[in-house]
């Protein structure tokens, strides 16, 4: 695809997005092309001269026309979106929540001589990840890295990704406090306590990432994503 252009994905995107608003803009439009068409049925059965009923007919024709490109329009929406869309994992918008992993602000007060004034200070806790966020052992689960693990080079995920009516899962990251998830890679197939596929941290900065795994439905309908944080570190030579 050249600069500029429109990959598949965002295209099917759109379509998925818009659904509603596509539907509208069809109904409209077929409904002020019904009403041609109607006048256009009662103009041609009242014309009596040759060259009218051909102009009655004319706009007839143009009528029915563009009812017919409604309806098929309409029906490529409705099979976009219903069969299409479920089947490329990128092209389904997720609604998937973040994780507020700001810290705790608390008051915390030093030993002062006496007599001397005292100044709250503050102080900040960690909040630490919880590994239950999101996962379910026998659905949507991430056993290897584990919650805390440290990770360098080719990493080997295993889990599970298996839920009814199942369309496709993906595993993400992205660093915390972040809004932004980059996609690593996806599956079409369902994954029951196996290899999910891997990890390629070497081009990363060391440092703390979330690492998520989000199960999609053949729908575009997501669970709530299994979510857990590790620590990036420089590969050591051997």
């Amino acid at each position: 695809m050249g600069a500029g252009g429109i990959s598949l994905d965002e295209l099917l995107r759109y379509f998925k997005e818009y659904e509603t608003w596509i539907y509208i803009i069809l109904g409209v439009w077929g409904l002020w092309q019904l009403r041609k068409f109607v006048m256009g049925w009662e103009e041609l059965r009242g014309s009596a001269f040759g060259m009218e009923r051909d102009l009655a007919q004319l706009r007839l024709n143009q009528a029915a026309t563009q009812l017919i490109l409604v309806l098929i329009m309409a029906t490529a929406e409705f099979f976009l979106v219903s069969f299409v869309v479920p089947s490329v994992p990128d092209a389904s918008p997720l609604p998937t929540s973040t994780l507020n992993l700001l810290a705790t602000p608390t008051s915390a007060m030093t030993a002062l001589a006496p007599g001397a004034e005292q100044t709250p200070v503050e102080t900040v806790e960690p909040v630490e990840l919880s590994t239950s966020e999101g996962c379910v052992a026998d659905r949507v689960f991430i056993t290897q890295p584990k919650n805390g693990d440290q990770v360098s080079g080719v990493v080997t995920l295993r889990g599970t990704a298996s839920i009814p009516d199942f369309g496709f899962y993906k595993y993400e990251i992205a660093r915390p406090g972040d809004t932004v998830w980059l996609s690593i890679n996806a599956g079409e197939k369902p994954v029951q306590a196996d290899i999910l596929g891997d990890w390629v941290t070497d081009v990363l900065d060391p440092g703390d990432y979330l690492l998520r795994l989000v199960v999609v439905d053949n729908q575009g309908i997501a669970l709530p994503a299994c979510v857990i944080q590790v620590r990036v570190v420089e590969e050591t030579n051997q």
